[in-house]
């Protein structure tokens, strides 16, 4: 055993009183046993496999990830050419049944294992001939971390039974410790180089971040399964419901989650659409060259939430969906509301959108919208004590000192992929409100875009 201490490569000498980023990041020793390695106060010891069962299952490789110990793993993998992999398996197979042959002519019984490998051969010529499959050089090693020798060694013992229990065969990098070490540090290289012929079907299979209720073959990133440790991916837009929330103390991330999946989401050409309370998406938009919406009373931009698409759907009826939306609008802006109120606000509604040539037949529901200040002098109108009610509990927002904020027809549609609408310089009043009107306009009415996935998000407190 020796000690090496860690020095910094060879290079320009550093200001005196400075340290290089080598000196900083370095151990502060390492000692290389024939079967451990010591790494400044931690042990760790590599194990490499050379051998494998013929036959496997998905997940054949979950005993190795689910692992109860810290460790690192390394797969590399080597494309390797097909004819000289035709070549050598022609050599290959021509050696087994001359083998076999002999076997038969002395009397003997053929040997079982040199069968089978003969058969494998024969099938993989066949598939590889056909270009149904591609060959390449496949490595894996596993690098144990422990506090102490004992516990490292004990470790590796439970790994290997492991391992043995499902038909591979692990080996210790005895004399080769250092090499192995650096095969399963995050640096690409494979220092041991102890490689096994795989097959593209083999090779498929050993892909180890796997997990039947938890991943899927498609979608974005959205964290670890802290159970196996194996990758959780999703995509959103496939499941019959694609709507999330997410939950978490201050400081716990969900601001970092959201605006990560938000940009996964983008990369993968997923529409994003974001209410931000709080500014904090302006750097994020200009990185993704995406366009922020400032939404203000005094801002040029104006959205109009009795707006009708005029997209139509079988079996789907617009305007009714439309005055359910404005009933939830109205109940932020006149407070609540009785029954009585309710219905008269509800025939309010229709009457309002009739008076505008809008019914719930689909061939009218293009014609311009109403805004809020017809609803207001159809209230004021109709005269009767509940609708002057309703009337006086809208008016500041019509004609009053929060005017301006949804009644004026829209000017403003999405055309990028990636908005924000920034409602943090709004009143704490107006700010539900202004949330409220770009969902009803944007979002709700997306629930046929969300076929096109169309991510809209929206952030609730801190």
């Amino acid at each position: 055993m020796f000690d090496k201490k860690a020095t910094a490569p060879q290079q320009q000498a550093a200001p005196r009183g400075a340290s290089s980023i080598p000196d900083i990041i370095a151990p502060s020793s390492v000692e290389i046993d024939f079967n451990s390695i010591k790494v400044g106060e931690k042990y760790y010891k590599t194990l490499f496999v050379v051998g494998y069962p013929r036959y496997v299952s998905p997940d054949w490789l979950e005993p190795l990830i689910e692992f109860d110990h810290s460790m690192s793993i390394s797969m590399f993998i080597y494309p390797a050419s097909s004819p000289d992999v035709l070549s050598d398996l022609r050599r290959k197979i021509a050696e087994m049944e001359a083998t076999l042959t002999s076997q038969i002519e002395e009397g003997l019984e053929e040997d079982p294992k040199i069968k089978a490998s003969l058969e494998d051969a024969l099938s993989v010529q066949e598939e590889l001939a056909k270009g149904m499959e591609r060959f390449f050089q496949f490595s894996l090693y596993a690098t144990l971390t422990s506090d102490s020798l004992t516990e490292l060694n004990e470790a590796a013992k439970r790994l290997t039974t492991t391992l043995s229990s499902i038909l591979i065969l692990p080996r210790t990098a005895t004399l080769q410790m250092e090499e192995g070490f650096k095969s399963t540090i995050p640096l690409g290289e494979d220092k041991l180089y102890i490689a096994r012929n795989m097959d593209t079907t083999s090779l498929a299979s050993t892909f180890p971040f796997s997990s039947a209720m938890l991943t899927q073959d498609k979608g974005v990133m959205y964290g670890i399964n802290q159970q196996n440790g194996s990758l959780i991916i999703f995509d959103r837009f496939s499941l019959e419901n694609a709507n999330e929330v997410v939950f978490g103390k201050s400081g716990a991330g969900k601001s970092y989650l959201i605006k990560l999946e938000a940009m996964r989401q983008f990369m993968f050409g997923s529409e994003v659409i974001i209410i931000d309370p709080e500014g904090e998406y302006g750097d994020l938009t200009k990185a993704l060259g995406g366009e922020e919406v400032m939404f203000t009373t005094s801002s040029a931009i104006k959205i109009n939430p009795f707006d009708l698409s005029g997209l139509y759907e079988e079996g789907e009826n617009e305007l009714g969906l439309k005055i359910l939306s404005l009933h939830g609008l109205f109940k932020i802006v006149m407070g609540n509301l009785d029954a009585s109120q309710e219905a008269i606000l509800d025939r309010a509604l229709v009457e309002t959108y009739r008076l505008k040539g809008i019914t719930t037949d689909p061939a009218t529901q293009k014609a311009q919208p109403p805004i809020a200040e017809d609803l207001y002098n159809l209230l004021l109108k109709t005269g009767d004590e509940i609708s002057t009610e309703l009337a006086l509990r809208l008016e500041k927002f019509i004609k009053g000192s929060m005017s301006g904020i949804f009644n004026q027809q829209s000017n403003f549609d999405i055309k990028n992929p990636f908005t924000v609408f920034n409602v943090k310089a709004l009143e704490d009043e107006l700010r539900p409100i202004a949330m409220h009107i770009i969902l009803i306009s944007f979002g709700l009415r997306s629930g046929n875009r969300l076929k096109k996935e169309c991510l809209s998000l929206m952030k609730l407190g801190t």
